[in-house]
């Protein structure tokens, strides 16, 4: 038996979807189980051994993505499920003559499917994302139930990241042990707390453990993170836009504690079982937000939140009125 998931293209949906990747290798004992990956999320799967491998996938316009559906045919696959809800999930694995082709019938994309499964609606299943992903699997009958709500989110090789993340900072004349601060988030500026209260929460968090501050982001969040490490009084180091994916997890897994905005850096800090605060103001956390006994939420309960917006058009009152000392205090019972 040999099985395609399509995996998701953004990192904090990959990660919630892990239960529903090990679930499909539930269902399948024994198979050949590859993800299509688009490279900045294919480094999530590196460590996981409920796959077989994961195939890079990078096309750019339409021409490419019906070639890669034509290379995918010499692959012989069973099944496709598509975890990737864009109608050019289904359509590549359409071309790539798959037999079973399972995904939600969304994006006008359930004529290309011999499963198009319906969307839960709201209340329909529990509210955190990864049900969605597991639901997918229910309805189309490859698992009896959706796993318990309160189990949560892990990555696997948990001990190996980390040895590979101390080696990694002290290559890079870090030393141990480091605060990782993230203070970006790819959604949009609706989402982010203010870079002078990160330095501030981070400075004072480094200072009582005795530690060092790492700056994690794309490089299009380095100018940001120059920021945080201007206005913080503690040794910095940025490294955004200076590590693969793989580094980023294993150099997350080395930190003693992560501060965070809601991002796919929450996620994987989550689940690498880091202590994790994240503030979180336009977006919710019941449905998006960390899991796990070290992960912890900081939210001002404002009238207009969660507003589910990129840009606020007021004065981003769920950020402001949080306060670096709130944010500190957290991290800090965290660690001790």
């Amino acid at each position: 038996m040999r099985v395609l998931i399509r995996a998701t293209n953004w990192v904090g949906d990959a990660v919630m979807s892990l239960p529903a990747v090990r679930a499909v290798a539930g269902a399948f004992p024994g198979a050949d189980i590859a993800v299509l990956a688009r490279p900045w999320v294919a480094d999530l799967y590196a460590r996981e051994t409920a796959i077989s491998r994961v195939i890079p996938y990078a096309p750019s316009n339409i021409s490419e993505k019906l070639r890669e559906g034509w290379k995918l045919r010499d692959e012989h696959f069973d099944w496709a499920i598509l975890f990737q809800n864009a109608f050019e999930a289904a359509m590549v694995a359409r071309v790539a003559d798959i037999p079973r082709r399972i995904g939600y019938s969304r994006d006008g994309r359930g004529w290309l499917l011999t499963e198009a499964i319906a969307v839960p609606k709201e209340g329909e299943i529990p509210a955190h994302e990864r049900f969605y992903y597991l639901e997918l699997l229910r309805r189309a009958k490859l698992i009896p139930v959706l796993p318990v709500e309160s189990e949560p989110i892990r990555l696997e090789g948990i001990p190996e990241a980390a040895a590979a993340g101390r080696e990694l900072f002290d290559s890079r004349g870090v030393a141990m042990p480091v605060v990782g601060v993230n203070p970006g988030a790819a959604y949009g500026h609706a989402k982010r707390w203010l870079p002078e209260r990160f330095a501030e929460a981070a400075s004072r968090v480094a200072s009582e453990l005795g530690a060092e501050v790492a700056l994690f982001g794309s490089e299009g969040e380095r100018s940001l993170c120059e920021q945080v490490a201007r206005m913080a009084t503690r040794p910095v180091h940025n490294f955004a836009g200076r590590t693969t994916l793989r580094e980023f997890i294993d150099m997350t897994a080395a930190c003693r504690v992560v501060l965070t905005n809601d991002s796919g850096a929450m996620h994987i800090a989550s689940a690498l079982d880091v202590p994790t605060v994240t503030v979180f103001g336009a977006t919710n956390d019941l449905t998006t937000g960390p899991t796990g006994a070290k992960a912890r939420v900081i939210r001002e309960p404002v009238e207009c939140s969660p507003c589910m917006l990129r840009e606020c058009p007021i004065d981003h009152r769920c950020m402001t009125r949080v306060s670096a000392e709130r944010v500190a205090e957290a991290a800090l019972q965290l660690v001790k």
